[in-house]
């Protein structure tokens, strides 16, 4: 069964650029709830072990000089099958084979400054979560009870 939540960067070059907000209104037209959500700056060690899974590709060293330039936004999204429709939302890696409309066409510099993550499973999307979230920063519309 696909997960309720998937995970999110925005990534330096589209927070200088200032699509926040533009990305943020992409993601609400998509039908995603916003979880949790913080802006912060990676630490070289954090965005070593976030992107540990690279260590020994060529990207690797660019990818952690690249994550560590600037802020960030970091995110949790909520909607049915979470993962695959982010992904769908967001577009290829290259913005240059994404679909017209998705996010990275749309915001993406390169193939290497592609605005956004997205989680490519629902196993990393509770990594990921969990690399930037406690539970009690997390604000599920699953969750809500009425009082």
């Amino acid at each position: 069964m696909a997960g309720t939540f998937t995970f999110t960067i925005i990534k330096p070059g589209a927070v200088t650029n200032e699509h926040i907000g533009p990305i943020l209104n992409e993601i609400n037209k998509g039908g995603f709830h916003i979880s949790a959500m913080k802006m912060i700056k990676l630490r070289t060690t954090q965005a070593q072990n976030f992107y540990a899974i690279h260590k020994e590709k060529a990207f690797y060293d660019a990818l952690i000089k690249f994550m560590t330039s600037g802020p960030i936004v970091v995110a949790i999204l909520e909607k049915e099958n979470a993962v695959e429709e982010y992904r769908k939302l967001i577009g290829s890696t290259d913005p240059a084979k994404a679909e017209e409309g998705t996010i990275r066409k749309l915001f993406a510099q390169s193939m290497q400054q592609n605005a956004v993550h997205g989680s490519d499973s629902d196993c990393n999307a509770a990594i990921e979560s969990t690399f930037f979230f406690s539970k009690s920063e997390r604000f599920s519309i699953f969750d809500r009870r009425e009082f």
